[in-house]
């Protein structure tokens, strides 16, 4: 099959080309490879899949209407997979400007690409982000999703919409992936995980936002590339009445949001005793107040999910948080 994935440099995307390669598909990756983070934490990622013959790479940034067009018009994906984004909750209260470049125009012009080509499954990357303010717990893919509490969370909702509606509009068949607090190898330098492993081993105090009473919904990134694998031959389509089936989530498009949690809740502080144990050392602390765009909770309802493939994301923080560090000593200590 051949699969286009933007963001293919990336956290989830690095993983999620690599499995696809394993299983023989035919992977055109594009990455801007942009400075938020460590560029060369992205350039070793991208050097391991270039290792895989059937793998294709472009640096291009998806604001880039035209060039992005001539790859999707030479490639003729079958299955594209979104994931390209500007990430960051807090970096988008500073800079909010750049996630409307390239979190809504970026994304309109993925989608209009995909369009035109004829995709029959796009899937785009939204957020647990988007459910902001909500109280009510677990959160559900029916549940109203409008009290965004920051820029980030903002467009990836816009995305929602925007995709909806070109879903109505044109038939494609469109699934928007609401991911709950991704970690693991490989992993963002900004996420939690990352910096308390870093600051810890530093010997450096790590910033513990809320005073630590949140709790995450934790997922590790195997079980996230897992369940996109299940999903790219199970697009939204017509049952036998002409009707868009119940897992469309939507009357009048082929068109489907799907959660991608651990459907565990974990606490902050346990998060970080976790860490403490494995690395044998115990953290300098800095409590601090909840941060502006912060969510204090999120968890994950992902029946829905566990209906379209039969799989359910099962691996414990504690197995995720073993394998992360161990990565990490390995890349930065050996």
């Amino acid at each position: 099959m051949k699969i286009l994935i933007t963001g293919s440099s990336g956290f989830i995307g690095f993983h999620l080309s690599k499995l696809f390669l394993s299983k023989g598909h035919k992977v055109y990756g594009i990455d801007s490879m942009n400075s938020y983070y460590d560029v060369k934490l992205k350039r070793k990622r991208l050097n391991i899949l270039k290792k895989y013959e059937n793998f294709s790479f472009t640096k291009i940034n998806i604001e880039n209407e035209k060039k992005l067009n001539i790859i999707f018009k030479k490639f003729r994906p079958k299955v594209v997979v979104h994931l390209a984004a500007q990430a960051g909750v807090r970096y988008s209260i500073r800079k909010p400007r750049v996630y409307l470049g390239s979190n809504i125009n970026g994304s309109f012009n993925i989608i209009e690409a995909s369009h035109k080509t004829n995709v029959k499954h796009l899937i785009m990357a939204s957020s647990s982000s988007v459910y902001g303010a909500n109280k009510k717990i677990p959160f559900k893919e029916t549940d109203k999703a409008e009290t965004q509490l920051s820029i980030y969370a903002a467009t990836k909702k816009a995305n929602e919409s925007m995709a909806h509606s070109y879903s109505n509009i044109w038939n494609i068949p469109i699934t928007m992936l609401r991911f709950f607090t991704v970690y693991g190898p490989w992993g963002r330098p900004d996420m939690a995980l990352f910096k308390f492993t870093k600051r810890v081993l530093e010997n450096k105090k790590i910033d513990i936002y809320n005073y630590g009473k949140m709790h995450r919904d934790f997922t590790y990134i195997d079980d996230i590339v897992k369940g996109i694998q299940l999903l790219i031959n199970k697009a939204p389509k017509l049952n036998q009445n002409g009707k868009y089936r119940n897992d469309s989530l939507s009357p009048v498009a082929p068109f489907r949001i799907l959660n991608i949690g651990n459907t565990k809740k974990v606490y902050l502080l346990n998060f970080i005793k976790q860490i403490e144990l494995i690395l044998g050392k115990k953290a300098l602390r800095n409590y601090m107040p909840l941060q502006q765009g912060d969510v204090k909770q999120t968890l994950s309802d992902t029946k829905l999910l566990k209906e379209i493939t039969g799989y359910n994301p099962r691996t414990s923080y504690k197995t995720g948080i073993k394998k992360f560090i161990d990565w990490y000593k390995k890349y930065y200590y050996s």
